[in-house]
């Protein structure tokens, strides 16, 4: 049956062959059986599968099944790396068929002459079962499946090598298992690789990702080089290859080689050469970049380790390790990496597995280097390594590589990030009215205050209630009547600004002139809330305080009366009904008469001090200023 067709006559009976087989039933999500299975790594997100024998021809009469289940709300994608089945009618020999058992749905079956249409196959189901038959054939490699879960598109095989692409930058998704998978590459890390190097595999030797999850890359495709260096890392073997027009370089974000400030062994060797003299392999010799010797354990010593202190924390991400000298064949092939923060409690790397302590692969000769990543990487200030197994003696140099420990604030729940900023608007809030409060009781009690002390001006009777007293409060200008000087007295002048106003004379039957006088409460007069009529110039009326209710005369003047100088004085007679009054007026020369007043040839006296009282005078004589 083709992709997306119902089943092929026996389809659905191999499938249910297929579950049949094995103890387990493939009832397992990951799980696989038969005798036709070959390279085979199968985790939740992605994974890699092949036939027996491959890429080299794969047996007669054999089957495997494989069981593949994608985590909840995800669905499969296939890459079809290599189907290579001999071909026959309807694939009926040797053939590769997919189904999903519980909607009935096929796909295939596949072989040499019925080959899937794309390299990637999109399913709508997130379990997937893989039928692998073979009867009786010639020739044949067998067939290489990759598979992810919807979540990565970018799926590629681990056929894939970097002629494929045209483009500079690449981001592909490899999956776990390319490891192990056949295929070349030329190179190292540090230079790169040869562009017909196989794509995931190179990655794996690069330490980009880990075989056991498979991973995201990203390679650039650089201009080659002339000779590529082969390098051990990772658990692979690089070739030495030649020139080439691109070459593949894999970028990796932490990888700068970290300083040790102490070094620290369970013992070290005393050797003593044959010229007698000594050398010590001390723990300071395991320095990678140290000429000469390394660090070697004490002969016979037991669970030899070395340790390694950073100082302070840091992001660990992969150990560089290398022989003892040219002069010596000491190495050491396996080994054990620990960490810990305080230099007391120890913790067993385990890897991504996180079940069993990983056993990294050591040194093949004294002098090269091995790198081995650690994904996840490492946080801790001290890492030790325990040599498993080593050539002759237990000798080694090592360097570690990551960077600075990035200081990530950890977010805090929403909820407690709400509950903080109601808890300081609230307090903000609370802040402001009390300020608001307190404002307004101040003016407020400004405002009384003013009432009080501004009602005070011709009003001398207060509540006992109010604030200002009379004692506090300043005398009215116009409360109190100058009195007459005393003769003699030169303190009391006069300035015009403050000249009392003359008196005139209003009949009684003539209409009522404006006063500049204040009015009576009585005809509705409001008195302004100001001290005085400078506080507010222009707001109010102001008025002149009003004159007692007894008659008042301009006040004379007084002023010492010069030697010699006579005054003589004139009664004027009022009104009827008035008292005269007597004022001082400048003495007379001899034969000179008052203004007003005509020569009558009545006899005048110059010793006379007053006037005869038939003196026509009936107004106010004023002396000059």
């Amino acid at each position: 049956m083709r992709a997306g067709g119902g089943a092929a006559p026996g389809a659905l009976a191999l499938v249910c062959r297929c579950l049949l087989l094995g103890p387990l039933g493939l009832r397992s999500a990951g799980a696989q059986d038969g005798n036709g299975c070959g390279h085979t790594l199968l985790t939740p997100h992605s994974g890699t599968l092949s036939s027996k024998n491959y890429p080299g021809t794969y047996p007669n009469h054999t089957m495997c099944c494989w069981r593949l289940q994608a985590p909840p709300g995800t669905s499969l994608l296939l890459a079809f790396g290599d189907v290579d089945l001999e071909p026959s009618e309807h694939c009926a020999h040797s053939s590769l068929l997919l189904a999903d058992p519980q909607t009935g749905t096929a796909y295939g079956p596949y072989c040499r002459n019925s080959i899937p249409s794309s390299p990637l196959l999109v399913t709508n189901s997130s379990t997937v079962t893989v039928l692998f038959n073979s009867t009786s054939h010639r020739s044949g490699r067998g067939l290489l499946v990759s598979y992810a879960t919807s979540q990565h598109p970018d799926l590629v095989s681990c056929l894939v090598r970097g002629t494929h692409y045209t483009q500079e930058h690449v981001s592909v998704y490899c999956p776990a298992g390319c490891k192990d998978i056949h295929g070349d590459i030329w190179g190292n890390p540090s230079q790169g690789y040869r562009d017909t190097s196989v794509l995931c595999k190179a990655a794996v030797h690069a330490g980009v990702i880990a075989d056991e999850l498979g991973g995201q890359v990203t390679v650039s495709r650089e201009k080659g080089i002339t000779l590529y260096e082969s390098a051990f890392a990772n658990g692979l073997r690089s070739k030495r290859g030649s020139l080439s027009e691109k070459r593949l370089v894999f970028h990796k974000a932490c990888d700068d080689v970290l300083e040790v400030v102490t070094f620290n062994a369970s013992s070290w060797w005393h050797e003593m050469d044959v010229l007698g003299q000594d050398r010590a392999w001390v723990a300071e010799r395991a320095a990678l970049s140290t000429t000469g010797h390394s660090w070697a354990a004490e002969p016979g010593a037991e669970a030899a380790w070395l340790e390694l202190d950073l100082g302070t924390r840091r992001n660990v991400t992969g150990i560089i390790t290398k022989g003892s000298s040219e002069q010596h064949d000491y190495y050491v092939t396996s080994y054990h990496v620990s960490s810990s923060r305080d230099g007391k409690n120890w913790r067993p790397y385990r890897g991504t597995s996180g079940q069993e302590d990983k056993v990294f692969e050591g040194n093949a000769d004294s002098q090269g280097e091995v790198s081995n990543t650690f994904i996840p990487p490492i946080i801790a200030r001290y890492i030790r390594v325990t040599p498993q197994s080593w050539h002759q003696r237990v000798a080694l140099k090592v360097a570690l590589v990551g960077c600075q420990l990035a200081r990530v604030r950890v977010p805090r729940p929403y909820g407690s990030t709400l509950l903080v900023m109601l808890l300081i608007g609230g307090f903000v809030l609370l802040c402001s009215c009390l300020l608001l409060l307190a404002f307004l009781c101040h003016r407020k009690r400004k405002s009384a205050v003013e009432l009080n002390c501004g009602i005070t001006k011709g009003y001398p009777k207060l509540e006992s209630s109010q604030v200002c007293s009379l004692q506090s409060l300043p005398a009215p200008s116009l409360a109190s009547f100058p009195m007459a000087p005393t003769p003699g007295d030169l303190s009391w002048t006069h300035s015009p600004e403050y000249t009392e106003p003359d008196l005139v004379q209003v009949s009684p039957s003539s209409q009522t002139a404006p006063s500049t006088f204040k009015p009576l409460l009585e005809e509705g007069y409001t008195l302004p809330l100001v001290l005085n009529h400078y506080d507010i110039p222009g707001k109010h009326h102001e008025y002149a305080e009003p004159l007692p209710p007894e008659p008042e005369y301009a006040m004379p003047f007084s002023e010492p009366e010069p030697a010699g100088m006579h005054r003589s004085a004139c009664i004027i007679a009022g009104s009827a009904g008035c008292s005269l009054v007597q004022y001082q007026t400048p003495a007379l020369q001899p034969g000179e008469l008052p203004a007003g007043v005509e020569r009558t040839g009545s006899p005048y006296s110059e010793g006379s001090h007053g006037w005869p009282r038939h003196c026509p005078l009936a107004h106010v004589y004023h002396e000059a200023l």
